[in-house]
């Protein structure tokens, strides 16, 4: 059966444009049963060399440095916007009007005003988007998130969340640039607020529903780098770690950490949830692999039980290998590629939309602006 084309545009060439392209390349193989295939048409960023180069890695098949030539053509369908957080709204607002689907990393955007016209401009338009907040599809959270709606927890009554690296604690590295621009504030918008906070509230308002309110304290430990644009030493705008708790709609208490100054993690993002009934946790280190709780077990047997994420009947995981066989991190970027697809065959919204990321941003900016007036924030926020 002859597949409709999705030829697909590709605006930044970085290490999500690599993880996106990944995705695509290989979503075909895994999900046979798709009417639509994505067609690597185009790639964009604004070094010609690397452009190029990465074109032909990856297999695109043509590029450009421009953009805005790259959203005019009349053979790209879909827009992947994988920049920096400064040109997401341009982007996406400009490919709106031209009729594009958009496919954007996250966070939406730098802030909520930023965020409220993307969402405004697709909803104009009416065109198919998605925003690639990646975690949703790493099976054992989709079993997570299953679990969760079946009601075997109960009542909720705790969620907790960190998101934990140490790549910026020297004083030397600059802010800005290629490889550093979420140190700066004017690219970001934010620092771990925006950069590993948001993963962790887009998945905690998914799995438990709205936050309601938020109480937040951050800090810059250095405050003061070079500038790779200027040369110059500069204040640093954007947040080194962040911890916040909050109130969510059911009820529950969350409590969220993220930080850049934590010696020895790479990238260590955790979960747990507890219920009236049962208790969940999870750990992208051990990715496969969903921590159970039952409080109705026998209590000769009661405790913690861990469950593999490999069989064919769990999220995902029949379109792999063999049951015990492990899947990675990449594979979350082939299941939201897989996922956007067959969104154009169903005419169902890809979650996270634009409007479903706006929610996420809408606690990001609570975040900040409680940590800098030292008092609790509503959220404004709604259920995803």
């Amino acid at each position: 059966m002859s597949k409709k084309k999705l030829r697909i545009g590709l605006i930044g060439c970085g290490f999500m444009g690599r993880t996106h392209s990944n995705g695509y390349k290989r979503v075909g193989n895994f999900f046979p049963e798709l009417n639509y295939e994505p067609v690597l048409k185009a790639v964009c960023a604004r070094s010609a060399d690397k452009v190029k180069a990465f074109a032909e890695q990856w297999g695109y098949e043509s590029t450009e440095t421009d953009w805005k030539v790259l959203i005019a053509r009349d053979d790209i369908d879909a827009v992947d916007i994988c920049t920096p957080n400064e040109f997401h709204a341009e982007i996406a607002i400009a490919a709106a009007a031209k009729g594009k689907m958009i496919l954007c990393e996250k966070p939406l955007s730098r802030t909520l005003a930023e965020g409220q016209k993307m969402v405004d401009a697709i909803e104009k338009s009416g065109v198919k988007n998605t925003v690639w907040y990646n975690y949703r599809r790493v099976p054992a959270v989709t079993l997570a998130k299953q679990i969760i709606d079946s009601g075997k927890l109960g009542k909720i009554f705790h969620y907790r969340a960190n998101f934990l690296q140490d790549w910026t604690i020297s004083p030397e590295l600059p802010q800005g640039g290629e490889g550093l621009w979420r140190l700066d504030v004017d690219a970001a918008g934010s620092g771990v607020t925006g950069d590993l906070l948001a993963h962790c509230i887009d998945t905690a308002m998914w799995l438990n529903g709205a936050i309601k309110d938020v109480s937040a304290m951050t800090e810059t430990f250095i405050k003061e780098r070079v500038h790779q644009a200027s040369g110059k030493v500069q204040k640093v705008g954007i947040d080194d770690a962040c911890i916040f708790h909050c109130h969510f709609d059911n009820g529950s208490l969350g409590l969220f950490e993220s930080t850049r100054y934590a010696r020895g993690h790479k990238a260590l993002y955790t979960f747990e949830i507890n219920g009236e009934h049962a208790s969940i946790r999870w750990d992208l280190h051990d990715l496969n692999r969903l921590e159970y709780f039952d409080h109705r077990d026998d209590s000769i047997v009661r405790g913690w039980r861990s469950i593999l994420v490999t069989d064919g009947d769990q999220p995902y995981m029949n379109k792999w290998w063999v049951p015990g066989l492990i899947i990675g991190y990449e594979h979350t970027f082939v299941h939201q590629a897989a996922d956007f697809l067959k969104s154009l065959e169903t005419g169902e919204p890809c979650a996270p939309t634009f409007k479903d990321a706006l929610q996420t941003q809408k606690v990001c900016e609570a975040v900040i602006n409680s940590a800098n007036s030292k008092s609790w924030k509503d959220t404004g926020a709604t259920s995803m």
